[in-house]
């Protein structure tokens, strides 16, 4: 009865009350970096964002294609952002995008680089410097095509497992249709990591995460892939068993056949039912997924809302051009602090495609009081119509709103400030001693009365890039919130009573 309840209201989105639509301010230049390259380079163009200097802001990291990578350290303030360029070991060329982690769980945040070649991990050395630690931690890279990644510990590891996802054999370039090469999943222990494992069959993947779906404590891998490439491929959903080879879910298990051009994915529980949806971001329409009988022996069959809830994002809003837009970097976020997550698209033309649109702009979504979307991209100020790929959606300057970057292929970075106006918020940082710092795979709750928000630690998903940071929650009205942690291995933290407007560290 609660669910069709919801979806009746999902009917009539005139009747919502309307959000909330922050003042984003372009900041001309503070990011000065592009994502350059033709064939090798029209997918990925990730961001990355993690604060190695300790001051408690983000650097920034942009991958550069066919250009160096660059690192940016951020010396922002409240009323303005300002980022300069620093040498830090992370300059490699045909960089496609990085995901921050703690590898070796010593505090100091490592990076993952996804290259065209041979990717690299990265080991943070303190004061935003780094070196490659593939030898020394037993990781061996492979050259190919790299576009995806994700990370977890499985339970009572002491080192993460790594997925790699991979896009085309780059030696077909004049029919790379069915080509799409094979991930690699690495398991590890006592401070390396084993041999890989083959991910087949494989379908070319611009997205992957270990997401727990349905609440299992185990999380699966999901993939999200490009169906340009592939011939007979669909989205994939992995089991991944500890000491097992990971598996696909199959249609018996209650496994759905989706064919997109799958772009990203995003995860929120947008319902407050305790069980994440997703958004997949494609070419022509995306995709919401809400689980279809959620409980502790769900199948995994999603029902797409999409549609219902305003968020297909089809064509562009804005701009006159009505050919179908093309979706890259996705992202849940709060942008007006008003207690709803809202929806972040970074758009753009995959290489002057003549039946997707050219000027095809950012999409910024912001979400109802009844839990559906309406579109705000233009009046926020981020309808660019650059070819967007990754992005990042985080507090650049601690003032308490997210604030939004965007790298662009073959144009300039963009870097836009949240203005406001915008109500409380808080931050919440987990950390546990030992393997698994940063509590990958836990949940955050935040909760003010009988309103519960959650969130999935993750490293993963976007559009190749990532950011590890506290965890931002809008809190409306709210002068003080109740939060707690369930961390990777089920266990609960006490509710804490915390003040708005500050981050929050829990520790174990």
């Amino acid at each position: 009865m609660i669910r069709a309840l919801t979806l009746l209201l999902l009917a009539g989105p005139a009747l919502a009350e309307a959000p909330v639509v922050p003042r984003f301010v372009a900041e001309e230049g503070a990011l000065p970096h592009s994502f350059t390259g033709e064939w090798e380079f029209m997918v990925g163009g990730g961001v990355a964002t993690f604060d190695c200097s300790g001051d408690g802001l983000p650097e920034v990291f942009l991958s550069g294609g066919t250009a160096p990578a660059a690192l940016f350290l951020n010396e922002s303030r409240a009323d303005g952002l300002a980022f300069r360029q620093i040498d830090s070991g992370l300059e490699a060329e045909m960089v496609s995008g990085a995901y921050p982690l703690d590898v070796d769980a010593d505090g100091i945040i490592d990076l993952a680089l996804l290259r065209v070649g041979e990717s690299h991990l990265m080991r943070g050395l303190g004061n935003c410097k780094f070196e490659e630690a593939s030898a020394a931690w037993g990781f061996q890279s492979f050259d190919a095509w790299t576009t995806a990644f994700a990370a977890t510990w499985e339970a009572g590891a002491d080192w993460p497992t790594l997925a790699f996802g991979t896009y085309i054999d780059r030696q077909e370039d004049a029919f790379p249709w069915g080509s799409c090469t094979p991930g690699r999943f690495y398991r590890g222990s006592a401070g390396r990591f084993d041999a890989p494992l083959e991910l087949t069959p494989a379908h070319c993947p611009l997205s992957i995460l270990f997401t727990d779906w349905n609440r299992s404590g185990q999380p699966a891998l999901r993939m999200s892939n490009d169906r340009e490439y592939y011939k007979g491929g669909q989205e994939q959903l992995w089991h991944v068993e500890p000491g097992q080879p990971p598996r696909l879910y199959t249609e018996a298990e209650g496994w759905q056949r989706l064919r997109i051009w799958g772009m990203g994915i995003a995860s929120r529980d947008l319902d407050g039912d305790g069980f994440p949806e997703y958004a997949l971001t494609s070419m022509a329409d995306n995709k919401l997924q809400r689980l279809k009988a959620p409980g502790p022996e769900a199948q995994p069959q999603y029902a797409d809302v999409a549609f219902a809830m305003g968020v297909t994002a089809h064509r562009p809003y804005t701009g006159g051009d009505l050919r179908p837009s093309t979706a890259w970097h996705v992202a849940f976020e709060d942008v007006n602090n008003d207690a709803r997550p809202d929806l972040f698209f970074a758009k753009g033309n995959v290489w002057s495609m003549p039946d997707f649109a050219e000027k095809d702009p950012n999409n910024l979504l912001l979400q109802r009081a009844d839990g559906t979307f309406e579109e705000a991209g233009d009046r926020a100020g981020v309808a660019s119509m650059l070819q967007g790929r990754g992005a990042a959606l985080t507090d650049l300057n601690a003032d308490g709103r997210i604030d939004l970057v965007v790298l662009n292929r073959n144009g300039p970075a963009e870097v836009w400030r949240n203005d406001g106006p915008a109500g409380n918020w808080i931050g919440i940082d987990p950390v546990q001693a030992g393997p698994n710092r940063n509590a990958v795979n836990g949940w955050v709750e935040v909760r003010v009365g009988n309103h519960i928000q959650r969130r999935e630690v993750l490293v993963g998903g976007g559009h190749a890039g990532g950011s590890l940071g506290p965890l931002h929650f809008g809190l409306g009205n709210a002068e003080s919130a109740e939060a707690r942690v369930i961390w990777p291995d089920g266990s609960e933290s006490a509710w804490q009573v915390l003040s708005p407007n500050l981050v929050h560290q829990i520790m174990r």
